[in-house]
């Protein structure tokens, strides 16, 4: 299943690569990626796990629903990183960018949030949960999730660690708390979305200018800032994000979707 969902993502940048050339190439390359990776990611759970796919919802309403209102929590969360930054004197906006690019950056973000949900949280966190307990899924996906934004221009250690702790964790504990891959996929979603295509400000160290809806100035501090990973390697973001990824982890708890680490059989144990 990880090697189908690699694919995946192949096949996803390459649509984003080739037709993202504008608002409506973005929203066609998000879309098209995002409704391949869902169709890859249910025949292969079907395939291996002989189930429907139940963590992302067979009601297309209900999932449209999930969907948006976990964007806009997403939105929100990086709304309210970006303030205190701003509070504190690390960004300003600069000047206009434009909605094409808003809406260019949106549709791009929609296939990132989808294959990268699917990959550490449909897959991976499921997988280790199974051997390792909750815990362990939490620790492993997000210390990976952090390890895979190492390979962007602008990467850090620490900028790979900051991203590990306030996304890695915090987007297992709501797939932990949930079980439904929409809320992490909205989530992931918003925040993107929110960074790149409406605060102009770099996502995860990739480098690439941002054109959005503002125009960005980042200044002062990098524990502030982020520095040239973006706003996601500054405390601020690690202790904004902190507060929802204990809200989710109590959810869970409540829940009883917090599992142990499976014991051995008395066979096994006997042996």
């Amino acid at each position: 299943m990880i090697a189908l969902l690699a694919g995946v993502t192949v096949v996803v940048n390459a649509i984003a690569a080739g037709m993202a050339t504008g608002p409506v190439g973005g929203l066609a390359a998000g879309g098209l990626g995002a409704a391949f990776a869902m169709w890859a990611y249910a025949m292969a759970v079907r395939a291996t796990e002989r189930r429907h796919v139940m963590e992302l919802l067979p009601g297309r309403e209900e999932a449209a629903s999930t969907l948006w209102r976990w964007t806009l929590a997403g939105l929100a969360l990086f709304t309210v990183t970006i303030g205190v930054i701003a509070v504190f004197g690390g960004y300003r906006i600069a000047g206009w960018g434009s909605i094409e690019g808003a809406v260019t950056v949106f549709g791009t973000m929609c296939a990132v949030a989808v294959v990268e949900e699917l990959l550490f949280r449909g897959v991976l966190f499921r997988i280790v949960e199974e051997m390792a307990g909750t815990w362990g899924a939490l620790l492993v996906s997000g210390v990976l999730f952090g390890a895979l934004h190492l390979v962007n221009p602008g990467a850090t250690g620490w900028g790979a660690l900051a991203i590990a702790i306030e996304a890695g964790l915090m987007l297992g504990a709501a797939y932990a708390a949930t079980r439904n891959l929409w809320v992490p996929i909205g989530l992931h979603l918003g925040w993107n979305a929110a960074e790149a295509g409406i605060f102009g400000v770099t996502v995860s160290g990739s480098g690439a200018d941002s054109h959005g809806l503002l125009e960005a100035a980042m200044s002062g501090p990098a524990a502030l800032t982020g520095g040239a990973f973006g706003p996601e390697a500054s405390v601020v973001a690690i202790l904004v994000c902190s507060v929802p990824t204990v809200l989710f982890l109590r959810m869970a708890h409540r829940r009883g979707h917090l599992h142990r680490r499976p014991r051995p059989s008395v066979e096994h144990e006997a042996v």
